[in-house]
């Protein structure tokens, strides 16, 4: 694999990246996660259908932000935060690397279930108990379609890619990283999972200078994820 290119220094400004990460950590779990989700699950009488419901707000938002706050006033389209194709080439090493966050992911959740670390996850438990095959269909597209492609190309195509050219790879990689496991706070017995994948899915953004292989490995683990679930 090879080092991909991601332009110049500085592409986008600290007020560009203050804008969004306002929005991201701040206005959407404010206004859409907590008040928008409630206000849905009394109107579904259903979490796992409010959840996706707010999902799919979420990764409205978070694409119009990026898109009107960044990408438009500087004049760049989708590709310049990785939305394009791959070398096949790169094929190999995404299968490696995808077995590898499944397997390292299966070891930390024994991990921080030996030391009684719980979680708090609505969707999960809706599906788990209201298991019906509409159910299980919502479930798969949230998790292993519309969460991948929203999350992927905001944190590394965008958040990793800023803060790797000013600080560099490792730096890029840890900062993004720990954003992502920020947002998914309480789900504290997968942190460590949400860290680990962030790490692995800005390295091979980093290598293949696409977020599509991200988007692709992350629904894969979320997808084997609901299948689990709803096979337990």
């Amino acid at each position: 694999m090879t080092t991909a290119f991601f332009g110049s220094k500085g592409m986008w400004s600290w007020k560009e990246l203050i804008y969004l990460l306002a929005i991201v950590l701040i206005a959407v779990p404010i206004f859409v996660e907590y008040s928008l989700y409630h206000y849905l699950v009394n109107f579904f009488g259903n979490e796992l259908h409010a959840g996706t419901l707010t999902g799919l707000v979420m990764s409205i938002i978070f694409m119009a932000s990026l898109y009107f706050i960044v990408l438009k006033p500087n004049g760049q389209s989708w590709k310049t935060v990785g939305v394009h194709t791959f070398s096949p080439g790169h094929w190999k090493p995404i299968m490696i690397w995808s077995i590898v966050l499944i397997v390292v992911s299966i070891v930390l959740v024994i991990i921080m279930a030996e030391f009684g670390v719980g979680t708090d996850n609505s969707k999960t438990d809706s599906l788990q108990s209201q298991l019906t095959r509409l159910n299980f269909f919502i479930g798969l597209i949230s998790a292993a379609v519309i969460s991948p492609i929203y999350e992927e190309i905001f944190y590394r195509g965008f958040l990793y890619r800023f803060f790797s050219s000013r600080y560099g790879i490792g730096v890029g990689m840890l900062l993004s990283a720990s954003i992502f496991t920020l947002v998914h706070i309480p789900t504290f017995n997968t942190l460590p999972v949400n860290f680990v994948s962030g790490l692995i899915f800005a390295w091979i953004y980093q290598k293949t200078g696409s977020v599509l292989p991200c988007i692709l490995m992350h629904g894969l683990f979320n997808g084997i994820a609901v299948i689990l679930t709803a096979t337990a």
